[in-house]
């Protein structure tokens, strides 16, 4: 084989796998996206009867330091599943550690939602569909802007939000070395990176936090208007802790 053509086979072989890890990535972020509206999330009534005297600094707190744990539990595995050379589709495994942190970092950002008194209208996939924004863009949502909810639900939203948690992925996945990082750096990255999203997300929330006491009377989530049209059952594959 000619030097020419070894080249031209080594291109088609980079353009396979990068194509191939694209589909990857997208199958995740459809993933994510279905899972979104099963995740249980516990209302602020809820909340505080799981954590009573709490305030709300306190009550966020604790969501964190639970999540913090929950998604390093889950980075040990990542950790042992992420390895060079690059494969050229997402390892089954990893797809599934990925799908689970989401899952865990949605969970948190809905509750964190409710403590600081800002839960977005609508029905629960339009809640949803917000959360996954909030979670992509790293901040909360504007309740104040009602095509920050209901827009997520166009065909053009969702095709963006699938961008966006492709993008996502891709830049919190941990850096690959030529050997496996191990159990232990998976779940300290999957610590720290959950804990830098929520400190994030709070910090906004915080600026435009509706105090407890002049908060509306909310009805429970699971019989929020349009809530019962998916059933809040985990899907399969994702971490028994986001059940408490």
């Amino acid at each position: 084989m000619t030097r020419g053509r070894r080249l031209d086979t080594v291109k088609r072989g980079v353009r396979k796998g990068g194509a191939s890890a694209k589909a990857a990535l997208a199958h995740i972020a459809d993933r994510i996206i279905e899972s979104a509206p099963r995740v249980p999330v516990r209302d602020l009534a809820t909340l505080r009867k799981q954590f009573p005297g709490l305030g709300p600094e306190e009550l966020a707190d604790k969501l964190v330091a639970g999540a913090a744990n929950s998604s390093s539990t889950v980075g040990a595995g990542v950790g042992a599943a992420a390895m060079l050379p690059v494969p050229p589709a997402m390892p089954a495994e990893l797809a599934a550690e990925i799908t689970a942190v989401a899952a865990i970092e949605l969970k948190l950002i809905a509750e964190l939602h409710e403590v600081y008194g800002l839960r977005p209208p609508g029905t629960l996939k339009e809640r949803s569909a917000a959360y996954l924004t909030s979670w992509t863009e790293e901040r909360g949502v504007d309740i104040t802007k009602p095509s920050t909810i209901n827009g997520a639900l166009s065909g053009r939203m969702k095709r963006e939000l699938r961008q966006q948690i492709m993008k996502r992925t891709i830049r919190n996945l941990p850096n690959l070395v030529p050997f496996m990082i191990g159990a232990a750096v998976g779940a300290m990255m999957n610590r720290r990176d959950t804990k830098k999203v929520a400190e994030r997300v709070r910090a906004d929330l915080r600026s435009r936090q509706i105090p407890w006491d002049a908060l509306p009377e909310l009805p429970p989530l699971e019989t929020a208007p349009g809530s019962a049209e998916i059933p809040r059952q985990l899907p399969p594959g994702l971490p028994k802790e986001l059940e408490s």
